[in-house]
């Protein structure tokens, strides 16, 4: 016996974004991995590829994310 039953109906209102197939669909009808979402709307979803590039961009462009390429040049622990 399964330790998790796999979901195959979703919950009304779930939408989710297939990246295999490129499309919608209403309830995880495809694996998690091959899935964006959940999404509260069916617009929300359709535009989940934009979300993604948007955060991608941010998250690249985010200071605090990235090391500083002076740090640990003058010395110390790094040198």
């Amino acid at each position: 016996m399964a330790l998790f039953k796999r979901r195959t109906v979703g919950k009304p209102g779930e939408w989710y974004y297939c990246l295999e197939h490129r499309k919608v669909e209403e309830g995880p009808q495809c694996r998690a991995a091959d899935r964006l979402g959940p999404y509260t709307t069916r617009q929300e979803a359709e535009q989940a590829m934009e979300t993604a590039h948007e955060r991608n961009v941010e998250w690249e462009t985010d200071p605090k994310w990235h090391d500083d390429p002076q740090k640990g040049k003058s010395g110390g622990a790094d040198a």
